[in-house]
């Protein structure tokens, strides 16, 4: 059944847009850019594909099928979580490759290194945490719950791209072996944070859904 009903996602409900933001990952491969645009545009892909929601009726269309509704916030959820983890996934060889062709590193903020991706996750889970369950207040306005989680998660951003201009903090900005060895708790933390924080927007979402009067 959530198989069938991400199948409907994908096929149904997932904006063009989305498949395109995904592939943004390839971004991590541009000299002297701010690679946390990468997770803000994952970001903007969802939203856009929560408002072509709204503008085809999909919430109500799949209200009408025989799922729960807490199925329907899980179909949703599972979408998202497949969107970013792709985005993450798609970046990967281009942010090895970088380190090859651009030895240099990048001057514009983070390198996309280990520590890059541990914040990721935690970008990726401070929009989730607020988006959804605010989405699914109503299950219709879109437009505040983006604007609600958007904020955080660039202010997210910003710190991120900032902290490693300071000397102290040079190390997050390193691809070397040891430096990145010494990053890979802030990846962990981020994990951690990340398949919490997808429970916790799950639960909380579902119960507001199923006080939602379609």
């Amino acid at each position: 059944m959530m198989f069938d009903l991400l199948y409907k996602e994908l096929r149904l409900a997932a904006h063009p847009n989305l498949y395109i933001f995904t592939l943004l990952g390839v971004l991590v491969i541009v000299p002297a850019y701010p690679y946390g645009m990468v997770f803000l545009f994952s970001c903007i892909g969802v939203y856009i594909t929560f408002m072509y929601g709204r503008e085809t009726n999909d919430i109500y269309y799949t209200a009408l099928l025989p799922v729960r509704k807490r199925d329907t916030v899980k179909a949703k959820c599972m979408l998202i979580v497949l969107a970013q983890m792709t985005q993450l996934l798609i970046s990967l060889p281009f942010a090895i490759l970088r380190t090859h062709i651009l030895p240099e590193g990048n001057p514009a903020g983070i390198e996309a290194n280990v520590a890059y991706y541990g914040f990721g996750l935690i970008i990726y889970a401070i929009f989730n945490v607020i988006f959804l369950p605010q989405f699914f207040k109503t299950a219709y306005k879109a437009g505040k719950a983006f604007l609600l989680a958007l904020i955080p998660a660039t202010f997210a951003v910003v710190l991120m791209e900032v902290i490693v201009h300071f000397p102290k903090f040079t190390w997050l900005d390193s691809v070397e072996s040891g430096s990145m060895l010494r990053q890979l708790p802030i990846l962990a933390v981020g994990a951690a944070v990340y398949i919490i924080g997808i429970n916790i927007v799950y639960r909380v979402s579902a119960k507001h859904f199923e006080q939602v009067d379609l």
